[in-house]
């Protein structure tokens, strides 16, 4: 295991990337190092670049990368590209849709809005998949906007996990996402592939949406250690906060990681809501005080965890499609294990005596959010 691209900024705590040659992985904590790397395989693609994102802004971010996707498109590269109509609605300019599909690009556009369909508009694709040429695919939280970026935002730029894999999974990886217009046929052939790294797990189709929830519950009740959670929305199901204090009654070490302030302020009112029960019971919260924190990774003991697309909400555990890649290597757990001690550096830990003594107006909107969470 090796680091790359020193630390920097008063509030930098960890490294930007981490590579871990022996599996072709390499994790990215800092945005601009991402999308650097990120542009560069692009660039040197010869055949299929597949790409699905759920916020892609056409900034100072996001138009670099379109322009690369248009020239290797132009080049003879087969280019998929597939926007969440919802998450990108406000952010991308639509004037660029016949630049792109001009250039070659199979541009489509996630459950827009339909008035014969109104309720599939809830759902939406949340993943943030990038698979180029067999070669390697990127997955994680990093959206493409200028908000994930030191060199558009400097300090207050959004703090995220993102992971880069070459290997055998690159093949699942293809497969998930040419089954996102078929699940149902997919899913009857989908053998999942187990690798010494770990293995990816996709939520598609009715019969698989409860997956992550399942193994969530799953994995937190056979801990023996740790359960480390970092995620931007929490709001947790009251059974997933169960499993939760019951592992914190038995002695292990749960902690939840989020940020102070986010951008949603309906869903932190929601996830408050559930901080005075799991303080009661032994879980420690940690409100990260620097800037917004994205990432959404799961530690398990220490030769577990995930990282990927879903939060810890009702969103991603039973609505949304995602997609997360299961770790089991012992150094990529130990990498994030690390970042996960760096960030609780930077963060505060909510007092449960105090907790109980806040203002009544903060009671209310709690239990508005908490009212609300389902849709959130």
């Amino acid at each position: 295991m090796n680091s790359e691209l020193p630390a920097t900024g008063a509030d930098q705590v960890g490294i930007p990337v981490v590579a871990l040659d022996r599996h072709g992985l390499r994790l990215y904590h800092e945005g601009d190092a991402y999308y650097d790397a990120l542009h560069a395989d692009l660039a040197q693609a010869q055949q299929e670049i597949r790409w699905e994102c759920y916020i892609l802004a056409s900034d100072e971010v996001g138009m670099p990368l379109l322009q690369t996707l248009m020239a290797r498109s132009r080049a003879g590269c087969r280019v998929q590209l597939r926007i969440d109509a919802f998450g990108s609605h406000d952010v991308f300019d639509e004037r660029l849709q016949q630049a792109l599909t001009d250039s070659g690009i199979e541009l489509s556009w996630c459950r827009r809005w339909s008035w014969r369909q109104p309720l599939t508009y809830h759902r939406r694709n949340h993943r943030k998949l990038v698979v180029i040429d067999q070669r390697c695919f990127y997955l994680g939280g990093y959206n493409l906007h200028r908000e994930s970026s030191r060199r558009s935002v400097g300090e207050k730029r959004w703090r995220d996990t993102h992971l880069r894999v070459s290997g055998a999974l690159v093949e699942d990886a293809t497969r998930a996402f040419e089954a996102y217009g078929s699940p149902r046929r997919w899913w009857r052939r989908w053998r999942q592939r187990r690798t010494d790294l770990g293995y990816l797990l996709p939520n598609l189709g009715l019969r698989r949406r409860f997956l992550l929830y399942r193994l969530y519950r799953r994995r937190i009740n056979a801990a023996r250690q740790r359960v480390w959670v970092t995620t931007p929305y929490f709001v947790p199901p009251t059974p997933l906060q169960r499993v939760l204090v019951k592992a914190a009654k038995r002695g292990v070490d749960v902690r939840v990681l989020v940020p102070r302030r986010i951008d949603i302020e309906l869903v932190q009112w929601a996830s408050r809501a559930a901080y005075a029960r799991l303080l009661r019971g032994g879980v420690r919260v940690f409100e990260y005080l620097p800037r917004m924190l994205h990432a959404k990774v799961l530690q398990v003991d220490a030769d577990w965890a995930t990282v990927g697309t879903a939060n810890m909400d009702y969103r991603s555990l039973f609505i949304n499609d995602e997609l997360v890649l299961v770790l089991r290597e012992p150094d990529a757990c130990a990498a994030l294990a690390d970042q996960f001690v760096a960030d609780l550096e930077l963060a505060e830990e909510v007092n449960g005596s105090g907790w109980s003594r806040r203002p009544w107006l903060a009671w209310l909107a709690e239990l508005i959010g908490w009212w609300a969470r389902r849709w959130l």
